[in-house]
C-alpha cells in the first residue's frame, strides 16, 4: 500500500475522534470521566482480544500496561474532563499541541532529527487550530485547560513509545492489548472514586457504543497501523484533523457560530497537515533499517 493510502487511512482516525467532544457532552451522563473511560476501553479491548485470539506474552505485559495507560487510561480521563469543562474546539486545540510534543519526544526516545519544516508545520497548525476558537463559546476554564494539556502530553508519549515498541503482531492485536490494559487500569479507580452510574438511557448506550467500537476499537487500529508505517511527527500532524471535525460538528449539529476567521483557521490547519507530511517524510526503507535492530531486541 502506498504512503498516501497509509496517510489517508491514519487520518480517518483523528477525524472520527473529533466527534468525541459532541458525543461526550450531548449523549453521555455528566460527571463520570473515569467510569466512562473504563467503559469505552475495556469492553472494546476484550472484544478485540476475542476476535484476534492473541494475548500479549509475559515480556510485553509491562509495555502493554504502560502504553495502555498513556494512550487510553490517562489520556481519556483527561479528555473527558476537558470535554466537560471546555467547548469542543478549545479542548481539541489544546490537543493539537501533541504534534509539537511528539517532535520533541521522538528526538529524545527515537533519535529522530528535528526538522525545521516539521516544527514550522506544527506551529502553523496550532495557530490555525487556535483561530477555530474565535467565537462566543471559546471560554477558558483553568482545570479544563490543564486537563487538555495533560491529555496532549499523555497521547504524545503513547504515540512515540508505540513506535519505539513494535510487537510482532497485527495492529488489531496491538490495539486489543492496549485497550484491555488501559481499561483494567481504569476499572478500580472508577469503582473507588466515582459513584455508580445512573440508569443509562438509549442515548447513553448509543454514545458508549460509538465511542467504544468506532471511536476506540476501529480507529485506534488504524492509528497504530499508521504509527508503525509513518514518521511519528507526520502521524502527530494528522491529529489536527480532530479539532476541524469537532468545530464542524459543533456548527452543524449544535448550531454554534462559525466565523470567517474560523474558516480561515480550518484552511490553515489542513495546509499545515499537508506540509507536515512533506516535512516529515523519510523513505520507508531507511526508517525500517534504523529501527530493525531495536525491534529485534524488543521481541
Amino acid at each position: 500500500m502506498s504512503r498516501t493510502s497509509d496517510i489517508l487511512l491514519t487520518a480517518l482516525a483523528p477525524a472520527i475522534w473529533g466527534s468525541t467532544y459532541i458525543v461526550t457532552t450531548e449523549a453521555l451522563p455528566v460527571g463520570y470521566p473515569v467510569t466512562l473511560a473504563a467503559l469505552r476501553a475495556l469492553p472494546a479491548g476484550l472484544l478485540l482480544l476475542a476476535l484476534t485470539r492473541c494475548l500479549p506474552p509475559r515480556a510485553w505485559l509491562g509495555r502493554a500496561f504502560l502504553l495502555g495507560s498513556f494512550n487510553f487510561a490517562l489520556f481519556w480521563v483527561l479528555l473527558f474532563v476537558a470535554a466537560y469543562r471546555l467547548p469542543g474546539g478549545v479542548a481539541a486545540t489544546l490537543g493539537s499541541l501533541q504534534a509539537m510534543m511528539v517532535i520533541l519526544m521522538a528526538r529524545g526516545w527515537l533519535g529522530t532529527p528535528i526538522r525545521a519544516g516539521a516544527v514550522a508545520a506544527a506551529a502553523t497548525g496550532i495557530l490555525g487550530v487556535a483561530l477555530l476558537l474565535i467565537g462566543p463559546e471559546a471560554a477558558l476554564d483553568p482545570i479544563g485547560v490543564a486537563a487538555g494539556l495533560g491529555g496532549a502530553a499523555s497521547m504524545a508519549a503513547g504515540t512515540v513509545l508505540s513506535r519505539k515498541w513494535q510487537p510482532p503482531v497485527s495492529a488489531l492485536s496491538f490495539t486489543a492489548w492496549q485497550l484491555t490494559a488501559g481499561g483494567l487500569v481504569l476499572l478500580p479507580f472508577a469503582l473507588i472514586i466515582e459513584p455508580p452510574l445512573p440508569p443509562l438511557t438509549a442515548t447513553n448506550l448509543a454514545g458508549l457504543v460509538w465511542l467504544g467500537l468506532i471511536g476506540a476499537a476501529a480507529t485506534y487500529a488504524l492509528w497504530f497501523r499508521g504509527v508503525a508505517r509513518i514518521e511519528p511527527g507526520a502521524v502527530a500532524m494528522l491529529g489536527m484533523m480532530s479539532p476541524v471535525t469537532a468545530v464542524f460538528l459543533g456548527w452543524v449539529v449544535l448550531g454554534q457560530s462559525l466565523l470567517p476567521l474560523q474558516g480561515l483557521g480550518a484552511v490553515i490547519v489542513l495546509a499545515s497537515v499537508w506540509a507536515g507530511q512533506r516535512a516529515n517524510r523519510t523513505s520507508a526503507r531507511a526508517t525500517f533499517a534504523r529501527h530493525k535492530p531495536v525491534l529485534a531486541r524488543n521481541v
